[in-house]
C-alpha cells in the first residue's frame, strides 16, 4: 500500500473537504448512446445513427439529483484530473511524483472511494490477443481485476495498459458489468471516433501519466524535440515512446507530424492539430497501402538501426520541405519518424482537412507493435 495515498487520515481529510463543500463530491459515469444523424441520413438515403458519449452524473446519498447529457471534453478527463490533483498534494515535486504508480493507485483510491465495489487484483496473466482486461471479481467476491499480458516484454506499455483499464473501472463498470477486454489496436487509437469508450480509456491513461502541465515544463509548445527528448519524457512517465510522442502532438503549438511504418508503407500516422489545419497528413484510411518515400530514413540501408535526422525538400514526404527524426530498431517491427515543418506553410500547401479516421491502424499488426519502449 502506498504510504501516502494508503494512509487512512489522508483520505478522512479529502472526506471532510468534501463534506464542507470545498471539494467536488459527485460521480460520473460513462455509456455511448445511439443518436440520429439527420443530415448524413438525408445525404445516404437511410437512417444513419452515430455512437455519441453520455455522461451520467451522481451525488452521492442523493437519488432525486440525478444528470443524464451528452459528455464534453471536461467531463471525459475528471476523473484523472482529480487523481493528479490527489497526488500533486501528496508528493509535491518530490521524486516519487513520478512516474505514477498505477497500481497501488487504483487499489488505494478505489478502496477508499468505493469500499463495496473496489480494485482488488492488479496483475499479469495470459492474455492471447489483448493487451489488458478489466474483469469481474468471481461470484464469491466483490470488487474488480486489472489484468495485463505478461507476455508483454515494454513496462512503459504495462503502465499504460494498467491505466488504461484503470480508466475503464472508473468510467465505464456500470456499463460493462461483465468486464471489457482491450485489443492492441484499442490502445493506440486516439482519436474520438474510435470506439467511444475505448478513446475514453486512453484519454484517461494518458492524462493521469502525462499531465500536460508538467509535460509542457520539460517540452515547450513551441520547441522542437528530438526524439531523445521525448524519450526523456517517457522515461520520465514510464510510458512508450508512442504514447509520449501523441501526448506532445496534442499541446505542441508545431506543425509536426508522426509516421509509424513497416517495410517501407505507412501504418498509421497523426498530424497535430497544428499542422492537420494546414493539410500537412496523411490519409491512410480506406485507401491502398501508402508507401514512405524512398529517400526517407527508414529506407536508407545505412540507417537500418539507430536514431537518425535528415532534411528533405518538397515533395518528398509532403509538397512542402521537413525535417526528419527517425529511431528504426531491430528490436521493433517498425520504425517511427517525426515529420517537422516550419510554422508557416505557403498559402498553396494548404489543403482539406482528412476524415476524422485521418490515421488508421493496419488490421494484421502484431501483438504489442503499435507501442515502442
Amino acid at each position: 500500500m502506498d504510504p501516502i495515498l494508503g494512509d487512512a487520515a489522508y483520505w478522512q481529510n479529502l472526506a471532510a473537504e468534501q463534506e464542507a463543500g470545498t471539494r467536488d463530491d459527485y460521480i460520473a459515469y460513462f455509456y455511448a448512446r445511439a443518436v440520429q444523424n439527420k443530415q448524413r441520413g438525408e445525404a445516404e438515403g437511410w437512417p444513419v445513427f452515430d455512437e455519441v458519449a453520455y455522461v451520467r452524473v451522481l451525488v452521492p446519498g442523493d437519488r432525486n439529483n440525478v444528470v443524464d447529457r451528452k459528455a464534453d471534453e471536461a467531463d471525459r478527463e475528471r476523473w484523472a484530473n482529480t487523481l493528479t490533483t490527489l497526488l500533486n498534494r501528496a508528493y509535491g515535486d518530490g521524486p516519487d511524483r513520478f512516474p505514477v504508480k498505477v497500481g497501488p493507485l487504483a487499489k488505494d483510491y478505489s478502496h477508499q472511494r468505493f469500499p463495496d465495489d473496489p480494485v482488488t487484483l492488479v496483475r499479469g496473466d495470459s492474455l492471447p490477443g489483448f493487451e489488458g482486461a478489466l474483469c469481474r471479481a468471481p461470484s464469491h467476491r466483490r470488487g474488480w481485476g486489472i489484468v495485463y499480458n505478461k507476455a508483454v516484454g515494454s513496462q512503459g506499455r504495462i503502465n499504460f495498459t494498467l491505466a488504461h483499464e484503470f480508466g475503464h473501472y472508473l468510467l465505464h463498470r456500470r456499463d460493462h458489468p461483465d468486464g471489457i477486454k482491450c485489443s492492441p489496436q484499442d490502445m493506440v487509437r486516439w482519436d474520438s471516433e474510435y470506439r467511444q469508450t475505448e478513446q475514453q480509456a486512453n484519454m484517461f491513461a494518458a492524462t493521469l501519466l502525462m499531465p500536460l502541465d508538467d509535460f509542457r515544463c520539460q517540452i515547450g509548445p513551441r520547441a522542437k524535440p528530438t526524439l531523445d527528448d521525448i524519450g526523456g519524457c517517457a522515461d520520465r512517465y514510464d510510458v512508450s515512446l508512442t504514447a509520449a510522442t501523441l501526448r506532445w502532438l496534442e499541446y505542441t503549438k508545431r506543425r509536426s507530424v508522426l509516421v509509424l511504418s513497416r517495410d517501407g508503407f505507412i501504418l498509421w500516422s497523426r498530424s497535430s492539430s497544428h499542422a492537420l489545419k494546414t493539410g500537412a497528413f496523411f490519409r491512410t484510411a480506406n485507401v491502398p497501402p501508402v508507401a514512405i518515400p524512398e529517400i526517407s530514413l527508414p529506407m536508407k540501408p545505412d540507417c537500418s538501426s539507430g536514431k537518425a535526422t535528415a532534411a528533405h525538400d518538397a515533395d518528398v514526404w509532403l509538397p512542402e520541405p521537413c525535417e526528419e527524426v527517425s529511431l528504426i530498431s531491430d528490436r521493433y517491427d517498425f520504425a517511427i519518424s517525426l515529420l517537422h515543418l516550419d510554422d508557416v506553410p505557403h498559402r498553396d500547401e494548404i489543403a482539406e482537412e482528412p476524415e476524422e479516421d485521418a490515421y488508421d491502424c493496419m488490421t494484421n499488426r502484431t501483438l504489442g507493435s503499435s507501442w515502442l519502449k
